[in-house]
């Protein structure tokens, strides 16, 4: 069992115990989409596709906080807010602006990539340094400035 998951199943346990409902109703969707996809693919899962799964619930959750606040939903929109919190305690820490600006720099050398055509590339290689540390999608937007 992967550190991430033993993690999440103690503090299952620990929110059963205190009584932490809406912690508790979160930490049980995330073990879900854990099982779900262990079930599907019949493998046990490391740390780096847990923490892939952990990113996607969060691009979920902040992209319904979007909608939900341009539909005036403010009740949903905590809702959400709340349970990106307690997703994000099972994220490694994020990376400042100038570690980030720090690894592009770092691939584009790598790669030698000098124009848009071999963006690809880059965050490829960005990719496998700084998954579940930063958002990919600043992180691509900001390659494309400086490849661009």
């Amino acid at each position: 069992m992967s550190a991430l998951k033993a993690k999440l199943m103690d503090d299952i346990k620990i929110a059963m115990k205190s009584g932490a409902k809406e912690r508790l109703a979160t930490l049980r969707l995330m073990s879900s989409d854990i099982k779900q996809i262990e079930v599907d693919t019949r493998t046990v899962l490391d740390d780096a596709t847990v923490l892939s799964i952990f990113e996607k619930m969060l691009k979920r959750r902040r992209d319904s906080i979007t909608q939900f606040g341009a539909a005036n939903r403010q009740d949903l929109v905590e809702k959400e807010q709340a349970e990106v919190l307690v997703i994000q305690d099972y994220m490694p820490a994020q990376l400042s602006d100038a570690e980030i600006d720090a690894e592009i720099a770092s691939a584009i050398a790598q790669t030698g990539a000098s124009s848009g055509k071999e963006m690809g590339k880059v965050i490829a290689v960005l990719k496998a340094k700084i998954a579940g540390k930063a958002d990919m999608q600043v992180i691509s937007t900001r390659v494309k400035a400086k490849l661009g």
